[in-house]
């Protein structure tokens, strides 16, 4: 009797450790905010037109010599969209464009990532803007350097697969469907390359 209830409290403190272990890997790689940046490049009328992304946050846990069990998770603040101009800036919010009230955040999360070597990695995974979902692959290039981990890329998606201007926007002459999300993500404590 005795040592059943030994046993049983062996195990319970082992798996209390492995849990708390696997929580400190999951939340030991932290989003420098300050030093990150998502673009979006989109064309209007032909021409070329960048915004960003004010407001995002990360969780980011894998071991990136042995990717295929770690995840990646995005969010990002849609009202914090800007393309610098105020009065474009008030209309991206709005229904017909994120509908951020609505959709207060776009997300991002991975269903597997692959290593391909020399720091590069594809991460398969779901976006979803306005309540729309498309499954994707997102290559990403990782370099470090001062303890620090930079992951970049970049893809692209159809704004009219996620309701992205709607209404009369959806004339792909005014605004082209394609829309190109450049990412450059600075981490600390990722693993080594």
């Amino acid at each position: 009797m005795i040592s059943n209830r030994y046993a049983s409290l062996v195990l319970a403190v082992a798996s209390w450790l492995a849990g708390a272990s696997a929580a400190t890997a999951e939340t030991a790689t932290q989003l420098v905010a300050d030093k990150s940046q998502i673009v979006f490049v989109s064309k209007q009328m032909g021409v070329p037109v960048e915004g960003a992304f004010g407001k995002f946050a990360a969780r980011v846990a894998f071991d990136p010599k042995k990717p295929e069990g770690g995840s990646v998770a995005l969010s990002v603040d849609m009202a914090s969209a800007s393309l610098g101009v105020p009065q474009t800036d008030a209309e991206l919010p709005k229904p017909d464009w994120f509908d951020a009230l609505k959709f207060p955040q776009a997300n991002f999360k991975s269903s597997s990532i692959k290593g391909l070597g020399g720091g590069r990695f594809e991460i398969a995974g779901k976006l979803t803007i306005k309540g729309q979902a498309q499954e994707l692959v997102v290559p990403v290039t990782i370099t470090q350097a001062y303890g620090q981990s930079v992951a970049s890329g970049s893809f692209t998606i159809q704004r009219l697969a996620f309701k992205v201007g709607d209404g009369e926007w959806t004339d792909t002459s005014m605004v082209a469907n394609d829309v190109q999300v450049r990412f450059k993500l600075t981490l600390s404590g990722l693993g080594p390359l």
